[in-house]
């Protein structure tokens, strides 16, 4: 009996060895290659470093867009069940939770983080962006004689799986010409031409107009002294193609000197030149005015510096929680949980994600350092079935 006992202890020794020797959970997979590995918080670097009372307001915000649009949690290849996730949303808004710890315990007892992978590979690409500033006008007069544009009157919008659900889920921009929808017209073409749509304001710099496309927004100052916010609204649908690459393959910048801030200063240095170079990325953003607290991504919420993260949301659902682990500007760690709240042309890929830093010259000289590569791990509702789909 004895024997046999010592024998049971024995093997179970021998489990616990092998299991501390074996990292690798069970990995949840699809057939188009992403992949989630179950993990614990004890695993997540700088977990009980965060100071997680700063991604509270962050989080309340997701959770009242998903409690009025629970169908962005379904729309990934990574699905969230809605109403487990609906629930923890309602209870994390009863409790009014303000403290670090408080947030702490209820990330542990909600959720529980499975780390993203493509092809087994957890590593991807993470930039920032930030929220421009420009000068602008409601009227035309003086410099103020660039336009920025509203959305198009004649920009159509179409979804092929509205025509025949076995096609695929994608958005395409267009416009009708000849009684057949052909693409809508590149950046070159409203460069030139101008384009049918209301002039929402009139900038004083060209330069300042095509940084606040990249980045999706900006804050206004106007001629009158007030501010005003614009925000996306739509853009044509053709491909975004950086300026920084542009340049860099023209070897009018040359290697290491391709962060906003220097891209911003040989645009403006160099006028003559500059709006053909800009005009080779064919993508186009159209804005309006918003009367929002800070520039608002595709989830329909204001954004929060720090905490809000852009992603692809293909892969990622807008509304879900993340943990973050990469490298900002001056190789600064970055570990904390992040919002995924937006999008963007650029972003795309199971791992890829853009950091939005805030508003402000820090921020764009911030967001135009960082290029690194980090991972994430995905926080899912911790009594649910994880559901991978296309």
């Amino acid at each position: 009996m004895k024997k046999f006992a010592l024998l049971i202890l024995f093997l179970s020794l021998v489990s616990c060895t092998a299991e501390r020797k074996q990292p690798s959970a069970p990995i949840i997979g699809l057939e188009q290659g992403l992949e989630l590995q179950a993990a614990s918080f004890n695993e997540l670097k700088n977990f009980n470093g965060d100071d997680l009372s700063q991604a509270v307001p962050a989080f309340t915000k997701s959770c009242q867009a998903v409690l009025e649009k629970p169908e962005v949690l379904q729309n990934a290849k990574i699905k969230i069940n809605p109403k487990a996730y609906l629930n923890i949303c309602r209870d994390f808004l009863e409790q009014n939770i303000t403290s670090s710890d408080d947030m702490r315990k209820f990330l542990i007892a909600n959720f529980r983080p499975f780390l993203v992978m493509y092809n087994l590979n957890p590593n991807g690409t993470f930039t920032s962006y930030y929220e421009a500033e420009l000068q602008a006008s409601y009227q035309k007069h003086g410099d103020y004689k660039y336009p920025i544009y509203g959305r198009p009157n004649d920009l159509l919008e179409i979804n092929l799986r509205d025509f025949d659900p076995s096609l695929p889920n994608k958005r395409l921009l267009g416009r009708v010409q000849n009684l057949k929808v052909v693409p809508y017209y590149t950046r070159a073409e409203i460069s030139k031409n101008g384009v049918d749509a209301p002039v929402i304001l009139w900038g004083n710099d060209a330069v300042d107009i095509y940084l606040m496309q990249i980045q999706g927004s900006a804050v206004a100052v106007l001629d009158n002294g007030s501010e005003v916010r614009i925000r996306y609204a739509d853009n044509n649908g053709h491909k975004f193609i950086g300026i920084g690459s542009i340049l860099l393959k023209k070897g009018l910048l040359k290697p290491g000197q391709a962060s906003m801030d220097k891209i911003r200063d040989w645009l403006k240095e160099n006028p003559q030149i500059a709006q053909v170079n800009m005009d080779e990325n064919p993508r186009f953003i159209f804005h309006r005015i918003s009367d929002a607290d800070g520039p608002v991504g595709a989830l329909g919420v204001s954004l929060t510096a720090g905490r809000s993260l852009a992603v692809d949301e293909s892969f990622i659902p807008l509304g879900s929680l993340l943990w973050l682990e990469t490298i900002g500007p001056d190789k600064t760690p970055i570990n904390k949980l992040m919002a995924a709240q937006d999008i963007g042309g650029a972003i795309k890929g199971a791992v890829r994600g853009d950091y939005f830093w805030g508003h402000g010259e820090q921020a764009l000289l911030s967001a135009g350092k960082m290029h690194a590569t980090g991972r994430y791990y995905i926080l899912l509702p911790r009594n649910a079935e994880v559901q991978l789909g296309r």
